[in-house]
């Protein structure tokens, strides 16, 4: 089969449902029972509890208690926290200009503002730079340091960067100044030549602060300083808050002190002392009454509006919203950053849509090379980033997007972000080539960055982790480069991998979903990376009302009823618009969700998975008529891989002008109408299957028509596409 065709019979059924791969974790029923009575949890929540490889009461508690469990201190932790606090106090005793050098994402601002307020609490004589994101790149530089210098900079803090910038770290060290470095990235193979360096990278596995954000790294030099010098009262509140705020925003994992510290933190924001933050709430329409936020409430609105400026636009605007003690200001920055975000999302819209029409009308055979590398001109590579997770989780398999940089000259008085002003080099003498800039997203079975060091060769700069990264390479390397991230892709992926995946804890009945579960559910939160929120499964459920909603008519809300049961309940889908109608029957996959409305307040599903189902009693029929000689089946994807070594042959034709999918092996043939209907005939035969389930199947005769020149059809679409 040709690959067009391939990629044609891809998106006929990606548009009829979603295109998905399902895990669910194996069941420990008795170990589950065994918990539950320990513990007092449901069963189910015990199965929840026990996929995040915890299996004791004790290990229960402290999972749900974190505040119970002994910490060791930082100061033995990280062997160079000692030597920075002393750094820090020196420069307060000698009045010297103390700079951070941060980063324009959140954790970068976040941390950005949280050692400003706490050093000027401290007394300490400190200003910032941030280096913009489209002039200079990502973190600090020479000319950076050189300028710091000049301003009579003695100590150079850098946040949520440094750890890879060994050049204008020597250079500082060169000029006299003392650097600390406080960073969370990835250790490179050779470590900056700086004074002291605090990165959780340098601690082992077992540390529990070995998941912090640059933030958390922040956080921690902040505090130890604060209580050397006996002045923490005040302090510890508000940068808890912004710990809270910069650690969910960056996805970070929240294990170990991060879940520990966020609970107390997501405690504490909704009566924030911090004016910035009471002023996104505010604008984002986060509920300041909740006893307490959730990951979500910053994930999906808080987060965003921080990001989007330092995508976009200049963050130094957030470095003001944080700092602020003007509830005036605060307000007005705030409402700042909520244009920036809408128009981020515009972009983020706009340029979404472009990409999925590139891809489908070129079209690009991502199957086929196992990744996706799109690349167009006139895209804002702050937000493409955005754009690739939308496409991974569109076409589930691993995205490289880019875009073209034009090198326009930089003018000499454009600084970077921030109070330290920072000149810049006019044009270059001699045009440098065309430019592509990007990022990329992954998904589970795919490393970024060992695929981005596997084009080493072809690009400029790149870097990242294994989920996630950013490169820059010559425009004429395009090809090379699309060459070589194929051939990384077919070294760790299968066909089978291609598909979004969605992992699943549990399978439960539509009835034990009540607010007793809901509340044992969210007794476990924080949720986030590394403790994602549960994800339950149930077969057999109909269908009973479906609609779109939302003001472009992208969201699906449904009624649902399971099968042998009088029981319904409302369920969304978010962005599945494009899949309505959806089967009457389906296995559904879904969160659990609280919904609120005019006092009512019920519990609700949000869908993150369908498949059909094998069987729906009173439902719709299945898709697929079960052959006396074959395994009852109803799913494209099951059949496929249960014939898979049959070495099947599959195309999408046209006939009557109606669409249809064909599969054929050695042993039958099957051809699939946009309605649902199969005709079936096994090699030799006179008569074949048509219907939808085996129960209503008739008998047709093949050799007649129409079923003659529709077998000939799709026989003839097999054979062109070999």
């Amino acid at each position: 089969m040709s690959d067009r065709q391939t990629d044609q019979d891809h998106r006929l059924v990606r548009k009829r449902l979603p295109n998905q791969r399902w895990h669910i974790a194996t069941p420990q029923p008795e170990t589950a029972q065994q918990l539950s009575v320990a513990t007092g949890l449901l069963p189910l929540v015990a199965q929840v509890i026990i996929n995040r490889d915890i299996a004791t009461a004790n290990d229960v508690h402290t999972y749900i208690e974190p505040e119970s469990q002994d910490l060791p201190s930082p100061l033995v932790e990280f062997v160079d926290l000692e030597a920075s606090v002393e750094l820090i106090k020196q420069a307060i005793t000698d009045e010297e200009q103390i700079a951070i050098c941060g980063d324009y994402d959140a954790d970068g601002m976040t941390s950005t503002a949280l050692l400003l307020r706490a050093l000027k609490h401290l007394g300490a004589k400190v200003d910032y730079a941030i280096p913009s994101r489209m002039k200079d790149g990502y973190g600090i530089n020479n000319r950076i340091v050189e300028e710091f210098a000049e301003n009579g900079v003695g100590l150079i803090l850098t946040v949520d960067n440094g750890i890879s910038a060994y050049e204008p770290v020597a250079r500082a060290i060169e000029l006299g100044l003392s650097v600390i470095i406080t960073d969370h990235h990835d250790l490179p193979d050779k470590l900056p030549p700086a004074d002291a360096i605090l990165n959780p990278k340098l601690l082992p596995n077992s540390s529990p602060y070995k998941g912090l954000a640059g933030v958390g790294v922040a956080y921690i030099l902040a505090i130890a300083t604060a209580q050397s010098l006996g002045k923490l009262k005040g302090l510890t509140n508000p940068i808890m808050e912004l710990f809270t705020l910069g650690t969910i925003a960056d996805l970070a994992p929240l294990v170990g002190v991060n879940r520990r510290w966020l609970k107390r933190g997501l405690r504490a924001l909704p009566n924030s002392q911090l004016a910035g933050i009471q002023a996104l709430m505010q604008v984002a329409g986060v509920d300041e009454a909740q006893k307490q936020l959730k990951p979500d409430d910053i994930g999906f609105r808080l987060g965003p509006r921080i990001n989007a400026v330092g995508r976009i636009g200049d963050p130094q605007l957030v470095i003001e919203l944080l700092t602020t003690d003007d509830p005036g200001v605060a307000l007005e920055k705030a409402m700042q950053c909520e244009q920036i975000n809408q128009h981020r999302r515009q972009l983020c819209e706009q340029i979404e849509k472009e990409a999925i029409a590139l891809v489908e009308s070129t079209p690009i055979l991502w199957q086929r090379d196992r990744v996706l590398v799109v690349v167009a001109a006139g895209w804002h590579h702050g937000v493409i980033g955005i754009v690739a997770s939308r496409l991974v989780e569109r076409y589930g398999v691993p995205v490289f997007i880019g875009t073209y940089e034009d090198h326009e000259p930089v003018e000499a008085d454009a600084p970077p972000y921030g109070h330290l002003t920072v000149s810049r080099t006019t044009a270059h003498p001699c045009p440098p080539p065309l430019m592509i800039r990007g990022s990329a997203r992954s998904i589970d079975e795919f490393n970024v960055f060992d695929a981005l060091n596997y084009c080493s060769d072809l690009l400029g700069k790149f870097g990242g982790h294994r989920a996630a990264g950013g490169f820059s390479f010559a425009a004429d390397n395009l090809e090379a480069v699309k060459q070589r991230l194929s051939e990384f892709a077919y070294q760790c992926l299968t066909v089978e991998h291609l598909k979004p995946l969605v992992k699943i804890d549990a399978q439960a009945s539509l009835g034990q979903v009540n607010f007793e579960l809901y509340q044992q559910i969210e007794s476990l939160q924080p949720w986030g990376i590394g403790n994602s929120t549960p994800v339950f499964w149930t077969p057999n459920v109909k269908v009973v009302e479906q609609r779109v909603i939302g003001k472009t008519q992208t969201h699906l809300k449904l009624t649902l009823q399971e099968a042998n049961s009088a029981t319904q309940i409302k369920a969304i889908a978010w962005r599945w618009g494009e899949y309505c109608p959806l089967p009457e029957c389906l296995d559904i996959a879904y969160k659990l969700q609280e919904n609120h409305w005019q006092g009512d307040t019920k519990i609700e599903l949000e869908l993150v998975g369908v498949r059909e189902t094998l069987s729906c009693k009173g439902g719709a029929d299945s898709d697929f008529v079960q052959l006396p000689q074959a395994q009852p089946s109803n799913n494209i994807a099951a059949l496929n891989n249960r014939i898979k070594n049959d070495q099947v042959q599959k195309a999408v034709f046209t006939y009557s002008d109606r669409i249809y999918v064909c599969s054929k092996t050695v042993k039958e043939l099957r051809i699939r109408n946009d309605r649902g209907n199969i005709l079936a005939v096994s090699q030799g035969d006179r008569m074949g299957l048509l219907g939808k389930s085996r129960d209503e199947a008739k008998e047709v005769n093949v050799t007649k028509q129409p079923y003659f020149q529709l077998i000939k059809a799709a026989l003839r679409a097999i054979e062109e596409g070999k």
